[in-house]
């Protein structure tokens, strides 16, 4: 379709061009954009694409799930890595009350 909109406004004479945009409906940008796509991509550079966003590839979506869940993991791994030193401490300071000779 827009290789034929195109081939129908390239025969118009220059004059012509701006009503035919108005009635299709169309912008001059809008055929700058189209000829640009069939110069870089050939017809597929026309092709029909679908609105919106593309959607997420779902390698990306599970490296987010797995960075999220090595987050959390670390920051478990820490939080033990700290009780672990803390319950050195409370031993030590245990030992060392035990050993104190007592008055």
């Amino acid at each position: 379709e827009k290789k034929r909109l195109l081939a129908e406004v390239d025969a118009l004479d220059h004059g012509d061009k701006g009503a035919w945009l108005r009635r299709k409906g169309l912008y001059a940008g809008q055929l700058s954009n189209w000829r640009k796509e069939l110069a870089e991509h050939g017809e597929a550079g026309l092709a029909a694409r679908k609105p919106g966003r593309k959607s997420a590839d779902p390698r990306d979506k599970e490296i987010e799930r797995l960075k999220k869940a090595n987050a959390r993991l670390e920051k478990r791994a820490y939080v033990a890595e700290q009780l672990v030193s803390l319950q050195k401490k409370v031993l030590h300071l245990f030992e060392t009350d035990n050993n104190e000779p007592k008055s």
